[in-house]
């Protein structure tokens, strides 16, 4: 683990690659799991916040469980999550395309310039997750079956993690931080 700030980051955000394949995966990750996603206290908010404008967005099966269920639930581990559809596992703000790729209901109404909020930090963050102990938040590489195409898509084009991750780590930790990554990134790359 390296220190970054307030953060303790795990190598493998440096030394493993990653670049989503949505053609390959179909963003499985938001349709596979045993919970949804995790959501910090302060997204308990912004989900209400921005409900109204984004069920035009959803399906009318994500609807029907956020009104059954309500817009977030709590886990069996006792984290707060969001949402899934009725007896499946996918997200109720999943949507698909006409390719049938899982896409988020919040981002496309982020895209659309409907909310100021793109979608939940973990889902923007994956494949990174974050624990947060009592003087730092760690930061680590999730392994998933699922993304063995990004993998390999992220090997190709030769992209670490956290630089495939720039713009949610950014908006998680703060630009300096990412600085500081990429700092050390080329003094890792200079010693190999």
């Amino acid at each position: 683990m390296i220190i970054v700030g307030k953060s303790l980051v795990s190598e493998e955000l440096f030394e493993e690659f990653f670049v989503c394949d949505l053609n390959a995966c179909k963003g499985a990750c938001c349709i596979e799991g045993d919970s949804g996603a995790p959501l910090d206290m302060d997204e308990l908010e912004r989900l209400e916040e921005v409900w109204p404008l984004v069920q035009k967005y959803m399906r009318p099966e994500g609807i029907k469980a956020i009104e059954k269920l309500g817009l977030y639930q709590m886990d069996p581990d006792g984290d707060l999550v969001t949402t899934l559809v009725d007896g499946n596992k996918e997200c109720a703000f999943v949507k698909f395309d006409s390719k049938g790729i899982a896409k988020c209901a919040l981002e496309e109404a982020y895209l659309a310039g409907e909310t100021d909020w793109k979608k939940p930090i973990s889902c923007h963050l994956y494949p990174v997750r974050l624990k947060e102990l009592t003087e730092y938040t760690t930061v680590n590489y999730h392994r998933w079956q699922l993304c063995t195409p990004a993998c390999a898509c992220g090997a190709a084009l030769k992209v670490p993690v956290y630089r495939f991750l720039k713009e949610p780590l950014i908006r998680k930790f703060g630009a300096e931080w990412f600085s500081e990554m990429e700092e050390i990134d080329r003094a890792r790359q200079a010693e190999a």
